[in-house]
């Protein structure tokens, strides 16, 4: 396989790429106009130098583009014309592991949109672990063997299920979630089983929880199928409100690729000893110019992947 360098479709949802002002006017008209939606992504897409896409919800979900092009033929199609691959999807939008998760509803979700992944030749299923509570919340939540031991039996049962469709289940190391610190990693990954359970460790997200990509890379290189390469500022210094805007506050801990505190160069050879070495998936979480800052993520990942 060709080195690829990908991004998640969340890089062209920011309003003034659009010429709108809100997300929710992006999300109203992507609605309306799916098709016009996805041509201008990919077409943008193919002046950047990436060529992958991780989709999630929408506008840029599996419904979506599906209801731009039909089918997942047609959507290939589209995306072959513009050099372009799908090389995953993350599951934002699909039923809850936490509360009184319904396995067998999270594995049929899973197992459609395995399928959608497989008629485009993608082989990735990304998913997160639930949010944690706001500390000091009542009742708490304690992210311990008991907890994992849940969340284990659910990303077992979806990790066999999909791996029967040739597509693998790694899940992501998101700040605030219960899979975040490098404990939660640890214990995570030493409870499932490495065949039906991967990992997608998140560069920027590791070192906001005070913890060293690198290290943790290196310490689970056999079972890394993906990564998000993001940069951060620093560890996040203090516990934040977690409810509807924990992704927004968490904005400001992030920074361009190169200003923050990652280790590039220890990073990239980490990644060389795993299984996704063959792509580098850089995050640019709403770009307000996603030509400009693709190309200057490429130039980065090109001077550490040449």
């Amino acid at each position: 396989m060709a080195f690829t360098v990908a991004t998640d479709i969340i890089t062209f949802y920011h309003p003034a790429f659009w010429d709108l002002r809100t997300f929710e006017e992006v999300q109203a008209w992507a609605g309306a106009h799916p098709r016009q939606f996805w041509e201008k992504v990919l077409h943008t897409l193919g002046e950047t130098g990436v060529t992958g896409l991780e989709l999630t919800f929408g506008p840029g979900s599996i419904e979506s583009a599906l209801a731009a092009y039909g089918t997942a033929k047609a959507f290939k199609a589209a995306l072959d014309a513009e050099g372009a691959t799908v090389v995953s999807a993350f599951v934002a939008d699909g039923p809850k592991w936490d509360g009184p998760a319904d396995i067998q509803a999270i594995v049929v979700d899973a197992e459609r949109r395995a399928d959608f992944l497989g008629e485009l030749g993608a082989s990735l299923l990304v998913a997160g672990l639930p949010m944690r509570k706001t500390f000091g919340e009542r009742p708490p939540v304690f992210v311990d063997l008991r907890y994992m031991e849940r969340m284990a039996d659910i990303a077992h049962a979806v990790g066999e299920a999909i791996s029967r469709q040739d597509v693998k289940l790694a899940l992501h190391t998101e700040s605030n979630s219960t899979l975040w610190y490098e404990r939660d990693i640890d214990l995570f990954m030493a409870i499932t089983d490495p065949r039906y359970v991967w990992l997608c460790p998140d560069s920027c997200h590791i070192a906001l929880g005070g913890g060293d990509p690198v290290r943790t890379a290196q310490r689970y290189d056999q079972r890394i199928a993906l990564a998000h390469w993001k940069d951060a500022l620093g560890p996040i210094d203090r516990h934040l409100v977690i409810d509807s805007t924990i992704f927004d506050q968490q904005q400001r801990y992030m920074t361009d690729f190169g200003k923050g505190i990652v280790d590039w160069a220890g990073w990239a050879a980490a990644m060389d000893r795993t299984s996704g070495r063959d792509i580098a998936l850089i995050e640019l979480d709403m770009a307000p110019d996603p030509l400009a800052a693709l190309r200057e993520g490429v130039a980065v990942v090109s001077k550490y992947r040449p």
